[in-house]
């Protein structure tokens, strides 16, 4: 029986990256987490605890800057200028989100805006178009609402 490919070795291969035992841990981490973003200390714990084994915290930081070079993971920024990432869905050029300014829990918002979804993508799109006609490359977008989540505005637990 022919054995199947692996995905993330496939996603690797494919974007010019070594199939290193760190990258296949972090890369197969964010995929199987889509909807969650990391900082790379919260990366760190949670692949230490998860894998009961020690994660070089520099080789950590190397495999996460080199897969959100190469847009296999998305990186934002938020208000305390702290780096969070998030598997990028290959379709996607921006995914709304909603950062939390007291809890910092960051909220995909792609749910409650399905309605506008097109508009936004469209908008998504133009905007790289025009900073392609510019010269611009490298780019990516972000789209960020900033404020107190529900639960944090009424004092509930997360």
């Amino acid at each position: 029986m022919p054995q199947l490919p692996d995905p993330i070795h496939e996603l690797l291969t494919a974007h010019g990256l070594r199939r290193t035992h760190a990258s296949i841990l972090v890369l197969g981490w964010f995929l199987a987490h889509p909807d969650t973003t990391y900082t790379h200390a919260q990366l760190l714990s949670t692949l230490t605890e998860d894998q009961c084994q020690a994660l070089d915290k520099v080789t950590l930081y190397r495999v996460v800057d080199r897969l959100t070079q190469v847009g296999l993971l998305l990186c934002r920024v938020d208000a305390h200028r702290v780096r969070r990432f998030q598997a990028m869905p290959v379709s996607v050029h921006t995914i709304p989100h909603f950062e939390c300014q007291s809890c910092h829990r960051d909220s995909p918002l792609n749910d409650a805006l399905q309605a506008n979804a097109d508009d936004l993508e469209r908008a998504a799109q133009n905007a790289l178009v025009a900073l392609q006609a510019l010269g611009y490359q490298g780019y990516s977008m972000d789209f960020a609402v900033r404020g107190v989540c529900a639960a944090c505005s009424t004092g509930a637990r997360h």
